[in-house]
């Protein structure tokens, strides 16, 4: 195999990538106008489901739009050997290998984020403030890029440099080192984040004692859940659409609500919204979804410690000598068929937990209160009620309102 040959498969990868996710949008886009599926009659009215198709046509539009100037802009930068230029402005810079590659992935993380940013802020101030989602201010959404940029410098710098210095230090086998560090982190982040990560954004308050406290209580008591931590979170300053997650395990575990859930749905429908996420920890799925990550993650760079010396992979790219950041982002392109396949299989995955976690709900609480609350949030998300099933096997994490509906009313 030569670097020609590696080089136009890469080309070969991302046009197809390209070409594939833009044909399941297109497939998307056709169900846009189709009718309401029956269990879903009684949500809108004529006036507020075409806002509603609207909705999803505007995002398509701006979605295309985003994808194909992304496409022209990674074939450009190829076709210019800009991985190459980097590379030598990197290490013009400094002679030291982890400091190129610092510099190297930090012009492409900065370049990367100012690029992205024209992009979320029309869709923000102008998509999702027409649609009446938008209640973030413009300093609000530049405080939130600041300190997300500041974030991840710092994460990520960390991060890539412990991951450095292991390759460094012990060539190929650093997999096994990054692989326990990613693990680490993963635990940290999913037993701390909210403790540590959301009060950077947000702010979060417990659920004053009442009537929904008193609910909330009751029911984790009836299924055995040690749940005191139940908190407020600020979300309506930035959006209208309603959420509310689980986080944490042992002493950190906790349940989050945004404000605009509980503004929207009745005590009820906000209990059957929890009884389905203590499903998801009742049915281990969180667990299991940890260690399916920290799995693949093994995979990945299991298989980059094979790769990520070869000069070839360099060469491709236009690089003479083999180097660290190189391989990596030559891997990262080869790779994006696994990735493809994997994520699909995790999206196959999820769904499949997301019915077990309603089932759960349906049994412990109930079915009624769970199909109101959902029809609310998608009413209120002006979510896709008749996505096409291919999208669907591909990008979905969660089932359709309408399938979900259906296995809820089947078991009652």
């Amino acid at each position: 195999m030569t670097p020609e040959l590696i080089f136009y498969v890469i080309l070969g990868i991302i046009t197809f990538n390209f070409v594939f996710e833009t044909c399941l949008d297109y497939l998307n886009f056709t169900r846009f106008d189709a009718g309401l599926p029956s269990e879903a009659k009684d949500l809108y009215n004529e006036s507020d489901y075409q806002k509603s198709q609207q909705y999803k046509k505007d995002k398509f539009k701006f979605g295309l739009v985003q994808s194909i100037f992304s496409f022209i802009l990674i074939l450009v930068f190829l076709g210019l050997d800009g991985f190459k230029i980097v590379n030598d402005l990197a290490t013009r810079l400094t002679n030291n290998d982890i400091g190129i590659s610092l510099i190297f992935f930090g012009i492409l993380f900065i370049s990367s984020e100012l690029l992205n940013i024209p992009f979320s802020y029309y869709f923000i101030f102008n998509i999702e403030e027409r649609y009446g989602f938008n209640t973030s201010t413009k300093v609000l959404f530049w405080k939130d890029k600041l300190k997300s940029l500041a974030l991840s410098i710092v994460m990520g710098g960390v991060i890539l440099f412990l991951i450095l210095l292991f390759f460094n230090q012990v060539g190929v086998d650093f997999w096994w080192y990054t692989w326990i560090l990613i693990a680490f982190i993963s635990i940290m982040l999913n037993m701390f984040y909210a403790r540590l990560i959301v009060p950077i954004f947000n702010t979060q308050s417990p659920l004053e004692a009442g009537e929904l406290r008193n609910k909330i209580e009751a029911y984790a008591s009836k299924m055995n859940f040690n749940l005191k931590k139940i908190f407020i979170i600020d979300g309506s300053k930035r959006s209208k659409k309603a959420n509310a997650y689980f986080s944490g395990f042992g002493h950190e575990k906790r349940i989050t609500l945004f404000d605009t859930l509980v503004n929207d749905l009745e005590d009820e429908e906000i209990v059957a919204v929890l009884a389905h996420e203590v499903g998801h920890y009742k049915k281990h799925h969180i667990i299991i979804n940890l260690l399916v990550f920290l799995l693949t993650i093994g995979l990945t760079l299991w298989l980059l410690s094979l790769f990520v010396s070869e000069p070839l992979l360099a060469q491709a790219l236009g690089v003479k000598e083999a180097s660290f950041h190189i391989g990596l982002v030559t891997f990262s392109f080869l790779y994006a068929p696994i990735s493809l396949f994997t994520g699909t299989l995790t999206n196959v995955v999820s769904r499949k937990f997301e019915y077990q976690a309603d089932d759960f709900a349906k049994t412990t609480y109930s079915a009624q209160y769970l199909i109101q609350a959902l029809k609310k949030l998608s009413k209120e998300s002006l979510s896709n009620l008749t996505p096409h099933p291919t999208y669907v096997f591909f990008h979905y994490s969660h089932p359709p309102l309408a399938k979900r509906i259906q296995n809820l009313e089947n078991n009652l």
